[in-house]
C-alpha cells in the first residue's frame, strides 16, 4: 500500500468528515393517518321512512265550462287568488254572437206568439157568430199553444247563451294558490279541458308511496313522524288519512295521504319531507354501514381509543336505512371509523376526526 505524504493528511481527514456529515440521521417518521369517526349512540325507533311531498288536500283543476281562444291568463303559478276573482278570459266574439242570436229568437217567438193569440182571439169571435168552422179555430188554437211552446224554448235557449257567455271568465269558488298553468293566451281549447290547477292551502298533507310489502305496517301505525328537509329540528305529528286500495299501474306502489296535525306556517306546498314509522327507541346503537367490516370471521367495526386502532366483535341486529343497528360488543360513545377502515391495523396509531353529522351535510 503506498504511503500517503504527510501533507495530504488533513485534507483527507477534512474530506472524510464531510462525506459523514451529509449522510445525516434517520428521516423523521411520517405523520399518524387521519380517520373520520363516529361516536355509536342510540338508534332511534326502527320503522319504515319514506320520502315524501307536502299537498294540499283539495286540489283540482279549473277548466271552461264551453270551448274557444284563450284570450287572456290573468294570473300565473304561486299566486293567491280570491273566490270569484277572474282567472282566465276567452274570446268573447263567438259567445256575444250566440247570446245576440238567442235574444233575436226570443224576439221573434214572442212576436209569433201575439200573432198566434190574436188570430185565436179573432177566430173565437168569428166561431161563436157561426162564420167559421170549429175545425179552423182549433187550427189557430194549436198555432197558438206552437208558438207558446216556441216562446218558451226561446226563452231557456237565450238563459242558457247567457250563462255561456259568463262561462268565458274562469274563476274559483273559493279562495286558493295556483299550483300550476296548463294552457296560456292563445291556445284553443275544449270545454272541460284542464287550464289552471289551484289548491286550497288551509288543510295540508303529505303524499307518499307505500310498497305492498309495508301496507300492514302503515294501516297499523300510531306513531308518524314528519321532518322536512329544509327544517331537519322539525318534527311534525302526522295521521294516515287516506289509503289507496289499488296500485298505481307504473310504480306497483300505493299512494297514501299523511295528515299533519297543526303544521307551523313555514310549511308551505311543494316541500320535501321524510316520514318516520315507529315506535320507541331500542336499545341497539346506530353505527354506519361503511364502518361494518367481516373478513370472515363475523362482523366487527374498529375503534379509535387512546390515539390508536382496536377492533370490537360487535352482533348486528338489523341493517336499517340509516345504518346498522349493533346490539353487543360496543359501548355507547366509543368513537368508530367510518372510512377506511379495512386498511387499517389493530395498534397502528391515527388521527381522528369528527365527521359531519347527516342532518348538517348540506
Amino acid at each position: 500500500m503506498p504511503k500517503i505524504p504527510a501533507s495530504l493528511s488533513p485534507l483527507l481527514l477534512a474530506t472524510g468528515m464531510a462525506l459523514g456529515g451529509c449522510q445525516g440521521g434517520d428521516p423523521p417518521p411520517p405523520p399518524p393517518p387521519v380517520v373520520l369517526v363516529q361516536p355509536a349512540a342510540a338508534a332511534a325507533a326502527q320503522g319504515a321512512a319514506y320520502t315524501g311531498e307536502i299537498r294540499a288536500r283539495h286540489e283540482v283543476d279549473l277548466a271552461f265550462r264551453v270551448g274557444g281562444k284563450i284570450a287572456a291568463r290573468l294570473v300565473d303559478a304561486g299566486t293567491d287568488i280570491k273566490a270569484g276573482q277572474p282567472l282566465a278570459r276567452l274570446d268573447p266574439s263567438d259567445l256575444q254572437l250566440a247570446a245576440s242570436g238567442a235574444r233575436a229568437q226570443l224576439a221573434a217567438a214572442e212576436s209569433d206568439l201575439a200573432t198566434a193569440r190574436a188570430e185565436r182571439e179573432r177566430y173565437a169571435g168569428l166561431v161563436a157568430k157561426k162564420f167559421v168552422s170549429q175545425t179552423a179555430f182549433e187550427a189557430r188554437d194549436n198555432a197558438f199553444n206552437s208558438a207558446a211552446a216556441r216562446l218558451e224554448q226561446a226563452r231557456a235557449q237565450n238563459q242558457i247563451s247567457g250563462n255561456q257567455a259568463a262561462y268565458g271568465t274562469l274563476s274559483s269558488e273559493t279562495p286558493a294558490v295556483v299550483t300550476a298553468v296548463l294552457a296560456d293566451a292563445g291556445q284553443v281549447v275544449a270545454a272541460g279541458q284542464p287550464v289552471l290547477r289551484v289548491a286550497r292551502p288551509e288543510e295540508k298533507e303529505v303524499a307518499i308511496a307505500v310498497p305492498e310489502s309495508r301496507l300492514a305496517e302503515m294501516r297499523a301505525a300510531r306513531n308518524i313522524q314528519v321532518s322536512l328537509w329544509a327544517a331537519p329540528e322539525t318534527t311534525l305529528r302526522g295521521e294516515l288519512r287516506e289509503l289507496s286500495p289499488a296500485a298505481d299501474p307504473a310504480t306497483r306502489t300505493y299512494a297514501a295521504r299523511i295528515r299533519l296535525i297543526a303544521p307551523p306556517p313555514e310549511v308551505r306546498l311543494g316541500m320535501t319531507t321524510r316520514v318516520l314509522l315507529g315506535g320507541n327507541a331500542g336499545s341497539e346503537l346506530l353505527v354506519p354501514l361503511s364502518a361494518v367490516l367481516d373478513v370472515g370471521q363475523g362482523p366487527f367495526v374498529r375503534v379509535v381509543k387512546d390515539g390508536k386502532v382496536a377492533s370490537r366483535p360487535v352482533r348486528i341486529a338489523t341493517f336499517r336505512e340509516d345504518g346498522a343497528a349493533v346490539s353487543g360488543g360496543l359501548e355507547s360513545g366509543e368513537t368508530v371509523i367510518v372510512s377506511g377502515a379495512g386498511k387499517l391495523v389493530d395498534g397502528q396509531a391515527v388521527q381522528a376526526k369528527a365527521v359531519t353529522p347527516p342532518a348538517r351535510q348540506r
